[in-house]
């Protein structure tokens, strides 16, 4: 869209305090009140919308496939996807791709859920993205991964020991 001025016009107001009424005071007031944004409602109406119909929101960061295990359970139902012969029909597609969703097994789905589990774990005992998968093939079988982790990621050189306190690398 063109502004007329808009070179002319500051970034922000000082202190994030645009004048009452006005629409056009800096560029952050301008996007604020473009279209684009006026109509999108606020992470937190979605969630209090969701609670009010009895369910709860769960936004996961960008990026981390493994804290999401449907993003895990999705993977799975492309890949046996990718396996079905090609087609063109309408019915081969849509048999097409109800088939691998149907066929993601239960306990695959647990499997998903607790993997996504244990990285969460790793993540919030302060481990970094190679140290996380590293001590989720280590310690598959449990669902949390056990206090002494960082002594174990110093043993097989993923991590450093310095004063006693054990940091990321």
């Amino acid at each position: 869209r063109k502004y007329e001025g808009a070179l002319k016009i500051r970034a922000e107001c000082p202190k994030f305090q645009c004048k009452k009424g006005t629409v056009h005071c800096c560029c952050r007031r301008m996007l604020y009140n473009g279209p684009d944004f006026v109509g999108v409602q606020s992470l937190l109406g979605i969630m209090i919308a969701c609670e009010a119909c009895g369910f709860r929101a769960i936004f996961f960061p960008k990026f981390y496939c493994e804290l999401n295990s449907i993003e895990q359970c999705w993977g799975y139902s492309k890949r046996i996807y990718r396996e079905l012969p090609a087609s063109s029909k309408e019915a081969d597609l849509e048999r097409n791709v109800l088939q691998p969703l149907d066929s993601v097994p239960l306990v695959a789905i647990r499997r998903f859920s607790t993997r996504s589990l244990r990285f969460m774990d790793a993540y919030r005992k302060g481990l970094g993205g190679k140290q996380a998968v590293w001590s989720s093939k280590k310690y598959h079988g449990h669902r949390v991964l056990p206090g002494s982790i960082m002594r174990g990621l110093v043993g097989v050189g993923l991590g450093s020991r310095t004063g006693g306190l054990y940091f990321r690398t």
